[in-house]
């Protein structure tokens, strides 16, 4: 995410109320997560076993709990609390609108769309050409939708990232100020959920096709022209790549990448990053012709069994 202008880092050290390592005018351009992060961009980190990754990252201001040796040409915005910091500024910076309109008066529609009753397309959305939202969609603010979508009944674009910090007292949510983009051409069924970035975006390439019943999490990227089949369900961070297929109930842990042209077989749990080109199967995910050995050799253990008696 970034800033509407750019901000100094005494600047933004006075809006956390902390104290920082760097020079009074070190430039700030904005902030986002660890694994989109920019030059610029402050990055927030708060456990000693990822202090490293933080500093070593393209972020050049790193808001940190911990008085630590500032890297060359970086910053530091040193709090007691990172996470709580972060949040601060994402209110800042991104707040909260409410909403008094069902379609917001500064929401951008193109010639040819169709907007369906009983939609709500927040503030500052921006909606192509040629699109149809069926009825009950609700698009979230920033929202991004290109030419010739087809958004079908129940959808909702923009809900908040899954992302929470365990505390004593309870789960404290890391605020989402991201977006969703979706590319031109993409169709997404009905019931749809697509959560915005924490800071960052969650985009659907350019001829993607949804199933109904898909959830995509938080900062994923998928590519174009890709299939994804009913109830499937996509992990935050994940980066799926261009063609690939998912067919119905797959379901992904974050974090991983699904290569070019890869095909998930239905109901496949995929816990790790998998090669394009491949058609895989099973829980834990496999190439689905040695998934399908594997089970033809257990349904010969009976017989094995009974020969040994």
């Amino acid at each position: 995410m970034k800033f509407p202008k750019i901000h100094t880092l005494k600047e933004i050290a006075s809006l956390v109320d902390c104290e920082f390592v760097g020079n009074d005018d070190f430039e700030v351009h904005g902030m986002n997560e660890i694994h989109v992060v920019e030059p610029g961009d402050i990055v927030f980190v708060d456990h000693p076993k990822y202090y490293d990754k933080a500093l070593n990252s393209a972020a050049t201001i790193i808001l940190i709990n911990k008085n630590v040796d500032c890297p060359d040409g970086k910053a530091l915005l040193i709090s007691d609390d990172p996470f709580r910091d972060f949040n601060k500024l994402t209110r800042h910076f991104r707040p909260f609108q409410g909403a008094n309109v069902s379609i917001s008066l500064n929401a951008e529609i193109g010639e040819g769309t169709f907007i369906q009753p009983n939609c709500f397309v927040g503030n500052n959305v921006k909606i192509g050409k040629n699109c149809v939202i069926h009825s009950n969609v609700s698009i979230y603010d920033n929202t991004v939708i290109g030419d010739n979508v087809i958004i079908h009944a129940g959808t909702i674009l923009g809900g908040d990232a899954f992302y929470y910090k365990k505390r004593p007292e309870g789960f404290d949510q890391l605020i989402s100020g991201g977006r969703v983009v979706i590319k031109d051409n993409v169709g997404i069924g009905a019931l749809c959920t697509i959560d915005k970035g924490v800071t960052g975006d969650t985009t659907i390439g350019e001829g993607t096709k949804i199933d109904n019943q898909v959830h995509v999490g938080h900062d994923t990227v998928i590519g174009k022209k890709c299939l994804i089949a009913a109830q499937t369900g996509i992990a935050g961070c994940v980066i799926i790549e261009d063609e690939v297929t998912l067919w119905g109930q797959v379901g992904t842990t974050s974090g991983i990448t699904i290569g070019k042209k890869a095909v998930v077989l239905g109901q496949t749990g995929v816990s790790k990053s998998i090669e394009g080109g491949k058609t895989y199967f099973g829980t834990p995910v496999e190439e689905s012709r040695e998934k399908l050995k594997q089970l033809a050799h257990l349904k010969q253990i009976p017989d094995i069994l009974n020969k040994l008696k």
